[in-house]
Protein backbone atom coordinates (compact mmCIF):
# COMPACT_ATOMS: atom_id res chain seq x y z
CA UNK A 1 0.00 0.00 0.00
CA UNK A 2 0.96 3.78 -0.84
CA UNK A 3 1.26 6.64 1.23
CA UNK A 4 -2.03 7.99 0.22
CA UNK A 5 -4.12 4.07 0.63
CA UNK A 6 -2.85 4.15 3.88
CA UNK A 7 -3.82 7.58 4.68
CA UNK A 8 -7.45 6.65 3.29
CA UNK A 9 -7.50 3.51 5.61
CA UNK A 10 -6.43 5.72 8.55
CA UNK A 11 -9.31 7.93 8.13
CA UNK A 12 -11.46 5.27 7.63
CA UNK A 13 -10.64 2.91 10.73
CA UNK A 14 -11.18 6.46 12.36
CA UNK A 15 -14.39 7.08 10.98
CA UNK A 16 -15.27 3.66 12.13
CA UNK A 17 -14.52 4.45 15.21
CA UNK A 18 -16.47 7.18 15.57
CA UNK A 19 -19.48 5.85 14.64
CA UNK A 20 -19.21 2.94 17.20
CA UNK A 21 -18.02 5.23 20.17
CA UNK A 22 -19.64 8.85 19.81
CA UNK A 23 -22.11 7.71 22.58
CA UNK A 24 -19.86 6.38 24.76
CA UNK A 25 -18.02 9.10 24.89
CA UNK A 26 -20.77 11.43 25.82
CA UNK A 27 -22.02 9.03 28.67
CA UNK A 28 -18.39 9.19 30.12
CA UNK A 29 -19.04 13.38 30.20
CA UNK A 30 -16.66 14.49 26.63
CA UNK A 31 -18.00 15.88 23.97
CA UNK A 32 -19.27 13.84 20.74
CA UNK A 33 -17.04 15.35 18.17
CA UNK A 34 -14.06 14.24 20.31
CA UNK A 35 -14.31 10.53 19.37
CA UNK A 36 -13.90 11.60 15.61
CA UNK A 37 -10.23 13.57 16.24
CA UNK A 38 -7.38 10.90 15.37
CA UNK A 39 -5.30 10.41 18.13
CA UNK A 40 -6.67 13.02 20.24
CA UNK A 41 -10.04 10.57 20.07
CA UNK A 42 -7.54 7.76 21.37
CA UNK A 43 -6.02 10.03 24.51
CA UNK A 44 -9.72 10.59 25.23
CA UNK A 45 -10.52 7.29 25.56
CA UNK A 46 -7.61 6.31 27.80
CA UNK A 47 -8.70 8.80 30.16
CA UNK A 48 -12.38 7.40 30.03
CA UNK A 49 -11.18 3.85 30.50
CA UNK A 50 -8.80 4.78 32.88
CA UNK A 51 -5.75 3.87 31.73
CA UNK A 52 -2.43 5.74 31.66
CA UNK A 53 -2.37 8.21 28.23
CA UNK A 54 1.39 6.44 26.77
CA UNK A 55 -0.69 3.30 25.58
CA UNK A 56 -2.07 5.50 22.67
CA UNK A 57 1.77 5.25 21.66
CA UNK A 58 1.01 1.37 21.48
CA UNK A 59 -2.08 1.88 19.29
CA UNK A 60 -0.06 3.14 16.68
CA UNK A 61 3.18 0.76 16.82
CA UNK A 62 2.59 -2.26 14.07
CA UNK A 63 2.36 -5.62 15.38
CA UNK A 64 1.87 -3.99 18.45
CA UNK A 65 -1.46 -2.52 18.22
CA UNK A 66 -2.78 -6.04 17.21
CA UNK A 67 -2.32 -7.11 20.69
CA UNK A 68 -3.53 -3.40 21.83
CA UNK A 69 -6.76 -3.37 20.10
CA UNK A 70 -8.28 -6.55 21.53
CA UNK A 71 -6.97 -5.37 25.08
CA UNK A 72 -9.05 -1.64 24.40
CA UNK A 73 -12.38 -3.37 23.14
CA UNK A 74 -12.32 -4.95 26.61
CA UNK A 75 -11.66 -2.40 28.47
CA UNK A 76 -14.05 -0.10 27.26
CA UNK A 77 -16.56 -2.42 27.33
CA UNK A 78 -15.87 -3.34 31.00
CA UNK A 79 -16.02 0.65 31.88
CA UNK A 80 -19.86 0.75 30.69
CA UNK A 81 -20.48 -2.51 32.81
CA UNK A 82 -20.06 -5.12 30.13
CA UNK A 83 -17.69 -7.49 32.09
CA UNK A 84 -18.99 -10.75 32.11
CA UNK A 85 -16.94 -13.47 30.23
CA UNK A 86 -19.57 -13.73 27.19
CA UNK A 87 -19.28 -9.93 26.74
CA UNK A 88 -15.52 -10.42 26.61
CA UNK A 89 -15.45 -13.21 24.09
CA UNK A 90 -17.94 -11.36 21.71
CA UNK A 91 -15.94 -8.10 22.36
CA UNK A 92 -12.93 -9.75 20.68
CA UNK A 93 -14.72 -12.39 18.29
CA UNK A 94 -16.79 -9.48 16.65
CA UNK A 95 -13.28 -7.50 15.88
CA UNK A 96 -14.60 -4.62 18.44
CA UNK A 97 -18.34 -4.26 16.71
CA UNK A 98 -19.79 -5.58 19.79
CA UNK A 99 -19.06 -1.82 20.74
CA UNK A 100 -21.52 -0.84 18.48
CA UNK A 101 -24.28 -2.91 19.56
CA UNK A 102 -23.18 -1.41 23.09
CA UNK A 103 -23.62 2.30 21.57
CA UNK A 104 -26.79 2.03 20.14
CA UNK A 105 -28.98 -0.05 21.65
CA UNK A 106 -27.65 -0.62 25.29
CA UNK A 107 -28.77 1.88 28.35
CA UNK A 108 -24.88 3.26 28.93
CA UNK A 109 -23.68 3.17 32.64
CA UNK A 110 -20.42 4.62 32.84
CA UNK A 111 -18.63 3.27 35.66
CA UNK A 112 -15.67 6.24 36.12
CA UNK A 113 -14.16 4.84 39.26
CA UNK A 114 -14.01 0.77 38.70
CA UNK A 115 -11.71 -1.08 39.67
CA UNK A 116 -8.31 -1.52 37.63
CA UNK A 117 -7.05 -4.84 39.26
CA UNK A 118 -7.79 -7.71 37.62
CA UNK A 119 -11.15 -9.69 40.18
CA UNK A 120 -9.33 -13.19 39.98
CA UNK A 121 -6.29 -15.25 39.72
CA UNK A 122 -7.27 -16.18 35.97
CA UNK A 123 -7.48 -12.61 34.97
CA UNK A 124 -4.24 -11.33 36.44
CA UNK A 125 -2.73 -13.98 34.70
CA UNK A 126 -4.05 -13.32 31.50
CA UNK A 127 -3.03 -9.59 32.30
CA UNK A 128 0.41 -10.34 33.39
CA UNK A 129 1.32 -12.50 30.29
CA UNK A 130 -0.23 -10.32 28.14
CA UNK A 131 1.92 -7.13 28.98
CA UNK A 132 4.73 -10.00 28.59
CA UNK A 133 4.09 -10.19 25.28
CA UNK A 134 3.54 -7.00 24.53
CA UNK A 135 7.17 -5.72 25.88
CA UNK A 136 8.90 -9.09 24.27
CA UNK A 137 7.56 -8.24 20.84
CA UNK A 138 8.57 -4.59 21.17
CA UNK A 139 12.28 -5.83 22.47
CA UNK A 140 12.32 -8.72 19.47
CA UNK A 141 10.87 -6.26 16.77
CA UNK A 142 12.82 -3.04 17.14
CA UNK A 143 15.59 -3.79 19.46
CA UNK A 144 17.04 -7.00 19.47
CA UNK A 145 16.25 -10.52 17.89
CA UNK A 146 17.49 -14.03 18.56
CA UNK A 147 18.88 -15.76 15.77
CA UNK A 148 20.69 -18.98 15.06
CA UNK A 149 23.09 -19.79 12.67
CA UNK A 150 22.00 -22.61 10.18
CA UNK A 151 24.56 -23.22 7.67
CA UNK A 152 28.31 -23.22 7.52
CA UNK A 153 28.70 -19.90 4.69
CA UNK A 154 30.68 -17.84 7.76
CA UNK A 155 32.50 -20.99 9.00
CA UNK A 156 35.16 -20.14 11.77
CA UNK A 157 33.80 -16.78 12.28
CA UNK A 158 30.33 -17.95 12.99
CA UNK A 159 29.57 -21.30 13.69
CA UNK A 160 26.31 -23.99 12.80
CA UNK A 161 25.15 -24.01 16.41
CA UNK A 162 25.76 -20.27 17.16
CA UNK A 163 23.01 -18.30 19.16
CA UNK A 164 23.22 -14.85 18.67
CA UNK A 165 21.93 -11.68 19.34
CA UNK A 166 20.63 -9.41 16.80
CA UNK A 167 20.61 -5.67 17.36
CA UNK A 168 18.22 -3.69 15.22
CA UNK A 169 19.30 -0.24 16.65
CA UNK A 170 23.00 -0.15 14.83
CA UNK A 171 21.55 -0.13 11.40
CA UNK A 172 18.00 1.52 12.53
CA UNK A 173 15.03 -0.85 13.54
CA UNK A 174 13.25 -1.44 10.67
CA UNK A 175 9.36 -0.61 11.23
CA UNK A 176 7.44 -3.83 9.93
CA UNK A 177 5.88 -3.99 6.53
CA UNK A 178 3.80 -6.53 6.96
CA UNK A 179 1.17 -5.45 9.40
CA UNK A 180 -0.86 -8.72 10.66
CA UNK A 181 1.17 -11.31 11.92
CA UNK A 182 1.75 -13.31 15.00
CA UNK A 183 3.96 -11.91 17.34
CA UNK A 184 7.61 -12.81 17.55
CA UNK A 185 7.51 -15.76 15.07
CA UNK A 186 9.03 -14.83 11.46
CA UNK A 187 7.03 -16.75 8.84
CA UNK A 188 4.82 -19.52 9.66
CA UNK A 189 3.58 -20.77 12.65
CA UNK A 190 5.74 -23.53 14.58
CA UNK A 191 5.40 -26.71 14.30
CA UNK A 192 2.87 -26.51 11.11
CA UNK A 193 3.54 -25.00 7.62
CA UNK A 194 0.85 -22.51 7.69
CA UNK A 195 1.77 -18.81 7.13
CA UNK A 196 2.51 -16.74 10.47
CA UNK A 197 1.25 -13.07 8.65
CA UNK A 198 -1.27 -11.75 6.04
CA UNK A 199 0.55 -10.03 2.93
CA UNK A 200 -2.24 -7.37 3.09
CA UNK A 201 -2.24 -4.51 4.28
CA UNK A 202 1.67 -3.58 3.96
CA UNK A 203 3.35 -0.56 5.48
CA UNK A 204 5.92 1.21 3.04
CA UNK A 205 9.16 0.85 4.15
CA UNK A 206 10.04 2.88 6.64
CA UNK A 207 13.82 3.03 9.35
CA UNK A 208 14.54 4.29 12.32
CA UNK A 209 17.24 6.57 12.75
CA UNK A 210 20.40 4.65 12.78
CA UNK A 211 23.68 3.91 15.49
CA UNK A 212 26.34 3.44 12.51
CA UNK A 213 25.96 2.75 8.90
CA UNK A 214 27.41 -0.55 7.07
CA UNK A 215 30.60 -0.95 6.82
CA UNK A 216 32.56 -2.99 4.55
CA UNK A 217 33.14 -6.10 6.62
CA UNK A 218 30.43 -5.99 8.68
CA UNK A 219 28.21 -9.47 9.58
CA UNK A 220 24.83 -8.43 8.67
CA UNK A 221 21.53 -10.45 8.92
CA UNK A 222 19.20 -9.37 6.01
CA UNK A 223 16.50 -11.15 3.91
CA UNK A 224 16.78 -13.11 1.30
CA UNK A 225 16.22 -10.88 -1.53
CA UNK A 226 14.64 -14.09 -3.62
CA UNK A 227 13.17 -15.97 -1.16
CA UNK A 228 10.32 -18.24 -2.24
CA UNK A 229 8.53 -20.96 -0.67
CA UNK A 230 7.12 -24.39 -2.01
CA UNK A 231 4.69 -25.07 1.18
CA UNK A 232 2.21 -23.34 3.28
CA UNK A 233 -0.02 -26.10 1.60
CA UNK A 234 0.34 -24.85 -1.88
CA UNK A 235 -0.21 -27.20 -4.89
CA UNK A 236 2.51 -28.43 -6.53
CA UNK A 237 3.68 -27.22 -10.48
CA UNK A 238 3.25 -23.41 -8.59
CA UNK A 239 6.21 -20.71 -9.02
CA UNK A 240 6.34 -20.98 -5.00
CA UNK A 241 4.85 -18.23 -2.48
CA UNK A 242 6.36 -14.53 -2.73
CA UNK A 243 6.88 -13.80 0.69
CA UNK A 244 6.45 -10.24 1.80
CA UNK A 245 10.51 -8.12 2.06
CA UNK A 246 9.89 -8.64 5.91
CA UNK A 247 8.90 -12.79 5.91
CA UNK A 248 11.67 -13.61 3.77
CA UNK A 249 14.22 -16.13 5.32
CA UNK A 250 16.85 -14.28 7.39
CA UNK A 251 20.26 -14.79 5.75
CA UNK A 252 23.45 -13.91 7.59
CA UNK A 253 26.87 -13.08 5.48
CA UNK A 254 29.90 -10.56 5.58
CA UNK A 255 29.00 -7.20 4.00
CA UNK A 256 32.22 -6.93 1.29
CA UNK A 257 30.74 -4.14 -0.81
CA UNK A 258 28.40 -1.38 -0.06
CA UNK A 259 27.27 1.50 -2.17
CA UNK A 260 29.24 3.18 -4.28
CA UNK A 261 31.56 0.84 -4.41
CA UNK A 262 33.43 -0.78 -7.71
CA UNK A 263 33.72 -4.84 -6.63
CA UNK A 264 36.03 -7.50 -8.69
CA UNK A 265 36.84 -10.96 -7.64
CA UNK A 266 40.28 -12.71 -8.71
CA UNK A 267 41.40 -15.63 -7.82
CA UNK A 268 38.57 -15.81 -4.97
CA UNK A 269 40.36 -12.52 -3.44
CA UNK A 270 37.38 -9.52 -2.94
CA UNK A 271 39.17 -6.51 -4.35
CA UNK A 272 37.20 -2.84 -4.10
CA UNK A 273 37.77 0.26 -6.13
CA UNK A 274 40.84 -1.45 -7.10
CA UNK A 275 42.60 -2.51 -3.95
CA UNK A 276 42.55 -6.07 -1.85
CA UNK A 277 39.99 -6.03 1.01
CA UNK A 278 41.40 -5.91 4.44
CA UNK A 279 39.54 -7.98 6.52
CA UNK A 280 39.57 -8.32 10.16
CA UNK A 281 41.35 -10.28 12.37
CA UNK A 282 38.45 -12.59 13.29
CA UNK A 283 37.23 -13.46 9.77
CA UNK A 284 38.86 -16.17 8.43
CA UNK A 285 37.86 -16.70 4.98
CA UNK A 286 38.52 -20.69 3.78
CA UNK A 287 39.07 -21.88 0.31
CA UNK A 288 39.29 -25.48 -1.15
CA UNK A 289 42.10 -26.64 -1.56
CA UNK A 290 43.61 -29.88 -2.91
CA UNK A 291 46.42 -31.90 -0.92
CA UNK A 292 48.79 -34.16 -2.64
CA UNK A 293 50.24 -36.89 0.14
CA UNK A 294 52.84 -39.34 -0.41
CA UNK A 295 51.56 -42.82 0.17
CA UNK A 296 55.47 -44.36 1.64
CA UNK A 297 54.82 -41.43 4.58
CA UNK A 298 52.32 -42.34 7.58
CA UNK A 299 49.97 -39.78 8.40
CA UNK A 300 47.72 -39.63 10.75
CA UNK A 301 44.77 -37.54 9.30
CA UNK A 302 42.35 -37.80 11.27
CA UNK A 303 44.50 -36.32 14.29
CA UNK A 304 46.13 -33.57 11.99
CA UNK A 305 42.23 -32.49 10.48
CA UNK A 306 41.35 -32.48 14.09
CA UNK A 307 43.99 -30.24 15.08
CA UNK A 308 42.72 -27.70 12.59
CA UNK A 309 39.43 -27.63 13.26
CA UNK A 310 38.56 -29.43 9.90
CA UNK A 311 35.00 -30.55 9.58
CA UNK A 312 35.08 -33.89 8.10
CA UNK A 313 31.96 -33.24 6.21
CA UNK A 314 33.83 -30.50 4.25
CA UNK A 315 36.75 -33.29 3.12
CA UNK A 316 36.27 -35.90 0.16
CA UNK A 317 39.15 -38.85 -1.12
CA UNK A 318 39.34 -39.73 2.60
CA UNK A 319 38.45 -43.01 3.81
CA UNK A 320 41.66 -43.82 6.15
CA UNK A 321 44.95 -42.97 6.51
CA UNK A 322 47.28 -44.07 3.81
CA UNK A 323 44.56 -45.05 1.43
CA UNK A 324 44.29 -42.06 -0.19
CA UNK A 325 46.85 -40.50 -2.52
CA UNK A 326 44.85 -37.02 -3.43
CA UNK A 327 42.61 -34.82 -0.79
CA UNK A 328 40.10 -32.33 -1.21
CA UNK A 329 39.05 -29.95 1.77
CA UNK A 330 36.31 -27.72 0.51
CA UNK A 331 37.02 -25.48 4.03
CA UNK A 332 40.27 -24.31 4.84
CA UNK A 333 41.83 -21.12 6.12
CA UNK A 334 45.18 -19.93 4.42
CA UNK A 335 46.84 -20.25 7.31
CA UNK A 336 45.75 -23.62 7.88
CA UNK A 337 46.94 -24.69 4.36
CA UNK A 338 50.40 -23.12 5.26
CA UNK A 339 50.60 -25.30 8.40
CA UNK A 340 49.63 -28.27 6.07
CA UNK A 341 52.46 -27.54 4.43
CA UNK A 342 54.46 -28.40 6.73
CA UNK A 343 53.77 -31.46 7.89
CA UNK A 344 55.71 -34.46 6.85
CA UNK A 345 53.86 -36.90 4.07
CA UNK A 346 51.96 -33.89 2.56
CA UNK A 347 53.47 -33.00 -1.02
CA UNK A 348 51.46 -30.36 -1.87
CA UNK A 349 48.63 -27.70 -1.16
CA UNK A 350 47.00 -26.15 -3.59
CA UNK A 351 44.12 -24.00 -3.65
CA UNK A 352 41.55 -24.40 -6.56
CA UNK A 353 40.69 -21.71 -8.70
CA UNK A 354 37.56 -22.03 -10.49
CA UNK A 355 37.92 -21.75 -14.04
CA UNK A 356 35.59 -21.01 -17.27
CA UNK A 357 32.39 -19.16 -16.95
CA UNK A 358 29.27 -20.13 -14.91
CA UNK A 359 25.69 -19.21 -15.96
CA UNK A 360 24.69 -19.52 -12.34
CA UNK A 361 26.77 -16.61 -11.33
CA UNK A 362 24.58 -13.36 -11.33
CA UNK A 363 23.64 -11.28 -13.41
CA UNK A 364 23.49 -15.44 -15.10
CA UNK A 365 25.65 -13.90 -18.67
CA UNK A 366 27.39 -16.62 -18.74
CA UNK A 367 30.67 -14.36 -18.61
CA UNK A 368 32.43 -15.05 -15.03
CA UNK A 369 32.82 -17.64 -12.45
CA UNK A 370 32.66 -17.67 -7.97
CA UNK A 371 36.34 -16.97 -8.10
CA UNK A 372 36.97 -14.51 -10.98
CA UNK A 373 33.65 -11.95 -11.11
CA UNK A 374 33.41 -8.02 -12.37
CA UNK A 375 33.76 -5.35 -12.24
CA UNK A 376 30.81 -4.31 -11.31
CA UNK A 377 29.30 -1.35 -9.79
CA UNK A 378 27.29 -1.39 -6.64
CA UNK A 379 24.12 1.10 -6.61
CA UNK A 380 24.14 4.07 -4.32
CA UNK A 381 20.84 6.14 -3.53
CA UNK A 382 20.32 9.05 -5.44
CA UNK A 383 23.19 7.98 -8.29
CA UNK A 384 22.35 7.59 -11.79
CA UNK A 385 23.42 4.52 -14.30
CA UNK A 386 23.66 4.65 -18.26
CA UNK A 387 21.34 1.91 -19.61
CA UNK A 388 22.00 -0.19 -22.26
CA UNK A 389 21.44 -4.46 -23.88
CA UNK A 390 24.90 -4.76 -21.47
CA UNK A 391 24.24 -2.70 -18.45
CA UNK A 392 20.47 -3.95 -17.93
CA UNK A 393 20.83 -7.48 -16.42
CA UNK A 394 22.59 -5.94 -13.30
CA UNK A 395 19.56 -3.95 -12.57
CA UNK A 396 16.46 -5.07 -14.08
CA UNK A 397 15.30 -6.68 -10.68
CA UNK A 398 16.28 -3.17 -9.21
CA UNK A 399 14.34 -1.38 -11.54
CA UNK A 400 11.07 -4.00 -11.46
CA UNK A 401 11.08 -5.76 -8.22
CA UNK A 402 12.95 -4.00 -5.58
CA UNK A 403 11.63 -0.51 -6.65
CA UNK A 404 8.61 -1.15 -7.97
CA UNK A 405 8.67 0.75 -11.58
CA UNK A 406 7.49 -0.79 -15.10
CA UNK A 407 9.79 -1.63 -17.62
CA UNK A 408 9.45 -2.34 -21.51
CA UNK A 409 12.32 -2.88 -23.87
CA UNK A 410 11.96 -2.25 -27.61
CA UNK A 411 15.12 -3.52 -29.08
CA UNK A 412 17.64 -0.82 -27.24
CA UNK A 413 15.34 1.15 -26.24
CA UNK A 414 13.81 1.34 -22.59
CA UNK A 415 10.66 2.71 -21.66
CA UNK A 416 10.34 2.83 -17.72
CA UNK A 417 6.82 4.21 -16.11
CA UNK A 418 5.61 4.55 -19.47
CA UNK A 419 8.41 7.17 -20.39
CA UNK A 420 11.58 7.16 -22.64
CA UNK A 421 14.96 6.90 -20.97
CA UNK A 422 18.61 5.88 -21.46
CA UNK A 423 19.54 5.61 -17.59
CA UNK A 424 18.27 5.04 -14.17
CA UNK A 425 18.15 6.88 -10.81
CA UNK A 426 18.30 4.51 -7.68
CA UNK A 427 16.02 4.79 -4.72
CA UNK A 428 17.83 2.95 -1.71
CA UNK A 429 21.15 1.94 -1.42
CA UNK A 430 22.57 -1.70 -1.80
CA UNK A 431 25.16 -3.87 -0.59
CA UNK A 432 27.28 -7.05 -1.67
CA UNK A 433 27.17 -9.66 0.58
CA UNK A 434 29.68 -12.79 0.94
CA UNK A 435 30.16 -15.77 2.74
CA UNK A 436 34.20 -16.45 4.47
CA UNK A 437 33.70 -20.21 3.10
CA UNK A 438 33.91 -18.73 -0.40
CA UNK A 439 33.25 -22.17 -2.31
CA UNK A 440 30.47 -23.35 0.34
CA UNK A 441 28.24 -19.95 0.69
CA UNK A 442 24.93 -19.08 -1.43
CA UNK A 443 25.46 -15.63 -1.73
CA UNK A 444 25.28 -11.73 -4.07
CA UNK A 445 27.77 -14.00 -6.27
CA UNK A 446 24.50 -15.93 -7.14
CA UNK A 447 21.38 -13.91 -6.55
CA UNK A 448 23.43 -10.22 -6.42
CA UNK A 449 22.72 -6.93 -4.91
CA UNK A 450 20.81 -6.61 -0.97
CA UNK A 451 18.54 -3.89 -1.28
CA UNK A 452 18.84 -1.68 2.33
CA UNK A 453 15.04 -2.47 2.58
CA UNK A 454 16.08 -6.00 3.01
CA UNK A 455 18.53 -5.31 5.91
CA UNK A 456 17.23 -6.54 9.52
CA UNK A 457 20.41 -5.96 11.72
CA UNK A 458 23.81 -6.28 13.08
CA UNK A 459 24.90 -9.54 15.24
CA UNK A 460 26.70 -8.17 18.69
CA UNK A 461 26.88 -11.45 21.02
CA UNK A 462 26.99 -15.15 20.49
CA UNK A 463 24.87 -15.94 23.93
CA UNK A 464 25.27 -20.03 23.54
CA UNK A 465 27.13 -22.51 21.01
CA UNK A 466 25.80 -25.67 20.29
CA UNK A 467 27.95 -28.24 18.51
CA UNK A 468 25.63 -31.18 17.98
CA UNK A 469 29.02 -33.27 17.32
CA UNK A 470 29.84 -33.16 21.19
CA UNK A 471 28.96 -35.69 23.83
CA UNK A 472 27.73 -34.84 27.04
CA UNK A 473 28.58 -31.22 28.68
CA UNK A 474 30.91 -30.62 25.39
CA UNK A 475 28.14 -30.29 23.56
CA UNK A 476 28.42 -26.76 24.50
CA UNK A 477 30.96 -24.78 23.28
CA UNK A 478 32.11 -23.06 26.15
CA UNK A 479 34.77 -20.91 24.82
CA UNK A 480 32.04 -19.10 22.65
CA UNK A 481 29.40 -18.61 25.50
CA UNK A 482 29.14 -14.73 26.11
CA UNK A 483 31.28 -13.79 23.38
CA UNK A 484 31.31 -10.34 20.74
CA UNK A 485 30.99 -10.94 17.46
CA UNK A 486 33.06 -7.83 16.63
CA UNK A 487 36.07 -6.35 18.10
CA UNK A 488 39.56 -6.69 17.62
CA UNK A 489 41.52 -9.80 18.40
CA UNK A 490 40.55 -13.50 18.84
CA UNK A 491 37.13 -13.73 20.83
CA UNK A 492 36.95 -13.61 24.41
CA UNK A 493 34.60 -15.24 26.22
CA UNK A 494 32.43 -13.15 28.88
CA UNK A 495 30.85 -16.24 30.49
CA UNK A 496 32.16 -16.37 34.05
CA UNK A 497 31.66 -12.55 34.54
CA UNK A 498 28.26 -12.96 33.53
CA UNK A 499 28.09 -15.62 36.37
CA UNK A 500 30.15 -13.46 38.93
CA UNK A 501 27.08 -11.07 38.39
CA UNK A 502 24.65 -13.74 38.68
CA UNK A 503 26.28 -15.02 41.91
CA UNK A 504 26.49 -11.21 43.29
CA UNK A 505 22.57 -10.80 42.46
CA UNK A 506 21.42 -13.81 44.10
CA UNK A 507 23.77 -13.25 47.43
CA UNK A 508 22.86 -9.86 47.72
CA UNK A 509 19.26 -10.70 47.53
CA UNK A 510 19.46 -13.42 49.96
CA UNK A 511 21.37 -10.87 52.61
CA UNK A 512 18.24 -7.98 51.67
CA UNK A 513 15.53 -10.35 52.17
CA UNK A 514 17.38 -11.54 55.61
CA UNK A 515 17.46 -7.95 56.90
CA UNK A 516 13.83 -7.23 55.89
CA UNK A 517 12.81 -10.56 57.99
CA UNK A 518 14.96 -8.75 60.88
CA UNK A 519 13.43 -5.24 60.81
CA UNK A 520 9.96 -6.91 60.47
Amino acid sequence: MTLYLWFIFFLAVQIIHFLGTWKLYQAAGRKSWEAAIPVYNSIVLMKIIGRPTWWTILLFIPIINLIMFPVIWVETLRTFSKKSTLDTFVGIFTLGFYIYYVNYTQKLEYNANRSLTPENKTADTVSSLLFAIIVATLVHTYVVQPYTIPTSSLEKSLLIGDFLFVSKLNYGPRVPMTTVALPMVHDSIPLTKRKSYLSWPQLPYFRLPAFEKIKRTDIVVFNWPVDTVHYFYEPKGKPGVIKPIDKRSNYVKRCVGIPGDSLSIKDGYVYINGKKLVLPERAKPQYSYKIALDEKTPIDLEALLKELNVNLVDVRGFRDQNKRDTLFIGALTEANAERMKTIPGITGVVREIATGNDDRIFPHINKWNEDNYGPIYIPEAGKTVALTNESLPFYKEIITNYEHNTLQIDGSHFIINGKQTNSYTFKQNYYWMMGDNRHNSEDSRYWGYVPEDHIVGKPVFIWLSWDTNGKGINKIRWDRVFTTVDGEGQPQSYFKYFLMVLAAYFVGEYFWRKRKENKA
